[in-house]
């Protein structure tokens, strides 16, 4: 495992000396358009553990992507080889169907410090709550990115990140009532707490997450990848790509549905994934919005 070989994965080709905001959030950016938010090994008969190093090999030598859980890992690996003071924090995930948030702690997140300021730094959400730029851990602050505004705020030391989304545009009228469509402007993501973590406090979850009926990932076959101006999300059999802000306060959301013949081939052409099992899609309605 070197950090070489990782910067060659994501393309990144900027410094590696400066441990700045500028840096990170380069190095941050790179990261979120190479490897894609996945659960495909769920649903091709692959196990996912968290082992650094099998990690390491799945998304830097074997070119796929992973869940928060093997992506922030990877990055809180990368950032603190190169001199980054990070740690680990866990949250818990917002469920827009049931209108509360997770009793699991299920998703894992980099807390960076620079210069005596802490930034959030999540590359491991997708699809449009994924954050583009590291985010200032403080409460109250609108923090506007390409995405939208997102926001941070602390109640009795617990913290609550919101995003706030603009219109949307969707030409393909059957899709307009998608349950996969977000309907409200200002959506809740998820909790947390500042207590350090360490991956050993998701080895539980970890199983349950693959395993569980009652769990999103076994429900749905998820891939989504963000571009230089929105992202593309891979559902089941929809394919989504989104393009933000493409008209004042607008985003477009186009989306198109595939034959089984054309996943694979969608797959390696728009997220540049190649599995090495058949893939079974599958969409179970509910529970996830784009």
């Amino acid at each position: 495992m070197n950090l070489e070989e990782y910067f060659a994965r994501t393309g990144y080709k900027g410094s590696t000396e400066k441990q700045d905001l500028e840096t990170l959030t380069d190095i941050f950016q790179h990261h979120i358009r190479a490897v894609p938010f996945e659960n495909l090994s769920i649903h091709c008969g692959e196990k996912i553990t968290l082992e650094l190093e099998h990690v390491y090999n799945k998304i830097v030598r074997r070119k796929r992507g992973g869940w928060c859980m093997e992506n922030n890992q990877l990055l809180g690996w990368v950032l603190k080889g190169l001199g980054y003071d990070t740690s680990f924090l866990g949250a818990y995930v917002f469920n827009p169907h049931q209108n509360a948030y997770a009793t699991l702690m299920t998703h894992l997140v980099v807390k960076v410090v620079i210069d005596g300021k802490a930034y959030v730094v999540d590359g491991g959400f997708g699809v449009s709550y994924q954050m583009w730029q590291p985010m200032e851990l403080v409460s109250g602050k609108d923090q506007p990115q390409a995405p939208g505004v997102f926001r941070f705020t602390e109640k009795n030391g617990v913290w609550y990140l919101e995003k706030m989304r603009r219109k949307q545009y969707i030409p393909n009228q059957s899709f307009s009532n998608s349950d996969l469509l977000e309907k409200k402007e200002c959506r809740k993501v998820y909790m947390f707490s500042l207590e350090p973590r360490t991956v050993e406090d998701f080895r539980f979850q970890c199983t349950y997450l693959q395993t569980s009926p009652d769990s999103l990932f076994t429900k749905k076959s998820i891939c989504t990848l963000q571009t230089t101006d929105g992202f593309r999300a891979l559902i089941g059999w929809t394919l989504t790509e989104t393009t933000y802000n493409y008209k004042e306060n607008m985003d477009l959301v186009e989306f198109v549905t595939l034959e089984d013949e054309e996943v694979e081939k969608t797959l390696k052409e728009k997220f540049n994934i190649t599995l090495g099992r058949k893939l079974v899609p599958i969409n179970v309605k509910g529970s996830y919005t784009i």
